[in-house]
């Protein structure tokens, strides 16, 4: 069995009012979005077969893959993680355990294109296209997500429990963050093509009952703290501060072990000459939103064209990003995979477009520099000649 199932057809994407259960994009986000959920029924008609059990079992086995093996013995939880080996999942019993891969959008091609619908959320907040097989009785426990997440039922049927409860008391020793007290409130059973949306904080709970895959499409949750330590860890790489400390005038110390208060001002007066203002900002959240996941790796091609022989090309055939790729804008600066690139103000549009779109249609106008630029692109694997896979 490959690594992913052949569809009999290309995903079939409903209009944007069918995904969202009648409403437009700015009444889901005035109504629901970060505030409550929603459970839409056919969401996506006649969804579930852009991959089987065996092409996400293959999928885990990967070790360019995040994986998760999740099992309930006894009333006990246990995790592990991949790359997995195919005999351990033989080995499994027919019932309590779910496999979870994370990133299967840049893994499949064709599930890149369950993104695409959901652009009306910036690039900036997406995380990634998660998929998880259970047998009945699989899941992983209820629990809270810091994270905004629309949960795609494909094959099979999976119960969704939600509630909004206070009591955040976790399983002791567990390996997951699983609710000691869990209430549901409300329970849905969902078939192929049904979609439920959960905003933050939410307590749920999905139980398989039968065989079954979850799609879900997860949108970043930045933490203050650990936003503070990435900025800080930016500015140790572009901060310089001229001076060293200096005590010419030092006199005989009667306590050697006290910090001297001159000592002490002239640090804070080191310290104090740290400044950022907002270039130093926006240059990091370019840098920092756009960066890939640890675990990505671009495949350049075997043989790349020659800069002439891609302008040609690609003014014939357009251009596609990568599934992997994270090109973001902002103002006159883009950030192409955690790299700052500057270009000029000609260059913009077309660039804002591949941002945007993900792609550059055939028969665009390109001048050397930008045919140059993107040829540095597609060599380095960060793009692709056509219109995708």
């Amino acid at each position: 069995m490959t690594a992913r199932k052949q569809s009999q057809h290309r995903l079939q994407l409903p209009p944007l009012n069918t995904l969202l259960g009648g409403m437009t994009p700015k009444a889901f986000l005035r109504n629901y979005w970060q505030k409550k959920p929603l459970l839409v029924r056919q969401a996506i008609p006649g969804f579930g077969d852009l991959i089987d059990k065996e092409g996400l079992l293959a999928l885990a086995c990967r070790d360019d893959a995040e994986s998760r093996l999740v099992r309930q013995r006894n009333g006990q939880w246990q995790l592990s993680h991949g790359p997995f080996n195919p005999s351990q999942f033989r080995r499994l019993p027919q019932r309590d355990w779910s496999v979870l891969v994370q990133g299967v959008n840049m893994l499949v091609p064709e599930a890149d294109l369950l993104l695409r619908p959901f652009d009306f959320i910036p690039y900036a907040r997406l995380d990634d296209l998660m998929v998880s097989f259970a047998p009945t009785g699989g899941g992983v426990g209820p629990h809270f997500d810091s994270y905004d997440v629309f949960l795609i039922q494909g094959i099979g049927r999976r119960r969704w429990e939600i509630g909004t409860q206070q009591d955040k008391t976790l399983v002791e020793e567990a390996p997951l963050r699983i609710l000691k007290h869990f209430q549901p409130e409300e329970t849905w059973d969902l078939e192929p093509g049904d979609m439920l949306y959960l905003p933050p904080q939410y307590a749920h709970n999905g139980v398989a009952l039968t065989d079954c895959m979850t799609w879900s499409v997860g949108f970043r949750a930045y933490p203050a703290q650990e936003m503070a330590m990435e900025f800080l860890n930016f500015l140790q790489d572009t901060l310089h501060i001229d001076g060293v400390y200096e005590d010419p005038d030092l006199k005989p110390s009667r306590h050697p072990g006290k910090i001297p208060a001159p000592m002490a001002r002239q640090f804070k007066s080191m310290l104090d000459k740290i400044r950022w203002g907002r270039r130093d900002v926006d240059a990091f959240l370019g840098s920092y939103l756009s960066e890939p996941k640890p675990n990505v790796y671009f495949d350049p091609p075997a043989r790349p064209p020659s800069p002439a022989g891609f302008l040609k090309s690609a003014t014939r055939r357009g251009l596609t990003l990568d599934p992997r790729t994270r090109l973001l804008y902002r103002k006159d600066m883009f950030y192409m995979n955690g790299e700052e690139i500057e270009v000029s103000a000609n260059h913009q549009t077309p660039l804002r477009l591949l941002a945007d779109t993900r792609a550059l249609p055939p028969g665009l106008e390109m001048d050397e520099p930008l045919a140059l630029l993107l040829h540095q692109w597609l060599c380095a694997g960060y793009l692709a000649l056509g219109p995708g896979r």
